[in-house]
């Protein structure tokens, strides 16, 4: 069976649960819980033979040997129980509870994973799978769950450019699902790029990744996806925190940090008040090594990354637009930010490529470097990627090969060796180019929001786009105009 054909089988029975209220994301949890038990029975067995620390009392057998109400009760107890472990046992089942109220149709899911031998197929297979049901789960708007899943084109492409290396650490702050984890294992693991010995395999396998994730449904499926591609191990300690990251700086240094920190503005934390009704709070986090002190969580995030890099260690960071502009605590990370570190490249992206409406965002590319007298950004290289581009999730999603031609500029292979493939003298309109540092630092504020091509949607009428695709910008640019004037109220309140 194709790994298609059982991510259809799979999640085709997601549609029965949604008539009993189950939407997608609660579904993927249910699957996790029991492909995880299920795994955990099949390695029990020759020729494996591993004890993971589940009692015998909430074993896969225990399970399937359950109908109705029995198994019902079972269920909540096994998930409870198992929550409380330690390892990567107790993140997968924490705060864990059965969402499928009904015994018969639970019976049947359970029946359903049973069906696979899922330790025997391939960790591409399993792979896939679980991804594919993150990205249909993704694609739920009204869930929220695409706030945690970049586009799988984007995140290839920053892997690609950053070219992680064998024996080498990778850390993500706000790891998501951990889309970054894993196209960096697909890189490292492809025979055209490396061909890692034992030792590396293992240092693959165990100690290269290390993320952190505070929502704990998220977590859970980050750990999974990581395991089905076979980085940790089943019995093992778990690769994800789930301690936010922006609170202390955690004294290890990494070689790379890929990330993609969660969009909008203002830090909060939930706390109940006096009335017991749910509250947020502004959070400013107040650490030494920070430059500014701000409850601008992007600011927060870039500043943390920065402390995270070893003094050789390389960043590609999404950040959105306000970081490259905004004044005050803005400005002073970007001026320290150059001086620093070399932030050598930027691309710009365009709307329309993720699942939260009206993002306009970008990816920094900087390395880390030596306290020097003297900045170390002696230029910024820029790819506009959003002027005149056009991109619907559903009918032009953005595609890997859609971002070739970046992949070329930047020359991953000897990124000091660029060329003006595009030079303002040849080709004015050209996507590709760089502005000196003194450039960068006589604009107002030290933005580094800048741009030179014209969008000729409006100055050619015989070139408009699409009806659909014109009016799916418009509704975007709307809706972050909304989200702006949002952040402006809440930074007010």
């Amino acid at each position: 069976m194709t790994s298609a054909s059982i991510i259809s089988k799979v999640w085709s029975f997601c549609t029965t649960l949604r008539d009993d209220g189950v939407g997608y994301g609660d579904y993927l949890e249910q699957l996790t819980y029991l492909i995880f038990l299920k795994m955990a029975d099949e390695y029990s067995k020759p020729p494996y033979n591993r004890n993971v620390g589940i009692p015998p009392e909430y074993t896969w057998q225990s399970l399937k040997a359950k109908r109705g109400a029995e198994l019902e009760v079972h269920y909540v107890t096994l998930l409870r129980e198992l929550g409380v472990k330690k390892g990567m046992l107790g993140q997968i089942f924490t705060k864990a509870q059965n969402k499928i109220q009904d015994p018969a149709k639970l019976y049947r899911l359970i029946d359903m994973v049973d069906e696979t031998d899922w330790v025997m197929l391939g960790a591409d297979v399993k792979g896939d799978i679980y991804e594919g049901l993150l990205e249909k789960n993704a694609e739920d708007t009204k869930s929220g769950a695409g706030q945690y899943f970049t586009p799988r084109a984007l995140i290839r492409a920053m892997v690609e450019c950053v070219r992680p290396e064998p024996g080498r650490t990778i850390a993500d702050p706000a790891c998501g699902t951990g889309g970054f984890f894993l196209a960096a294992y697909d890189f490292l693991t492809e025979p055209k790029n490396y061909q890692l010995n034992k030792q590396q395999k293992v240092f693959l396998k165990h100690e290269t990744f290390q993320g952190n994730e505070i929502v704990a449904n998220t977590r859970r499926l980050c750990l999974m996806n990581m395991f089905l591609h076979n980085i940790g191990e089943i019995d093992g300690e778990s690769a994800v925190s789930p301690n936010d990251a922006l609170v202390a700086d955690g004294g290890k240094r990494y070689d790379y940090v890929l990330a993609n920190p969660p969009f909008g503005k203002k830090s909060a934390m939930s706390f109940t008040n006096e009335e017991g009704e749910q509250e947020k709070d502004g959070l400013t986090y107040n650490r030494q090594d920070f430059w500014a002190t701000t409850s601008n969580k992007q600011l927060n995030f870039v500043q943390h990354i920065r402390t995270m890099l070893k003094t050789t260690g390389r960043a590609a960071v999404v950040v959105p637009d306000n970081v490259l502009f905004e004044g005050g605590a803005g400005e002073t990370v970007r001026k320290r930010l150059l001086e620093t570190t070399d932030l050598h490249t930027i691309l710009r992206l365009p709307t329309g490529i993720f699942y939260a409406n009206g993002v306009k965002a970008n990816v920094l590319f900087f390395d880390n470097r030596e306290a020097s007298p003297n900045p170390w950004t002696k230029e910024i290289w820029y790819y506009d990627y959003r002027t005149n581009i056009h991109h619907t999730l559903k009918k032009k999603p953005l595609r890997f090969d859609d971002l070739q031609e970046f992949i070329a500029c930047y020359n991953p292979m000897n990124r000091h060796e660029r060329m003006d493939i595009w030079d303002e003298q040849s080709n004015p309109e050209g996507r590709w180019r760089r502005f000196n540092y003194e450039q960068i630092v006589a604009r107002d504020k030290t933005s580094l929001d800048i741009f030179w091509l014209k969008d000729k949607s409006l100055a050619d009428l015989d070139n408009l786009p699409e009806p659909d695709e014109l009016a799916g910008e418009i509704i975007e640019n709307l809706e972050a105009g909304l989200n702006s004037f949002r952040e402006i109220v809440l930074a007010l309140a």
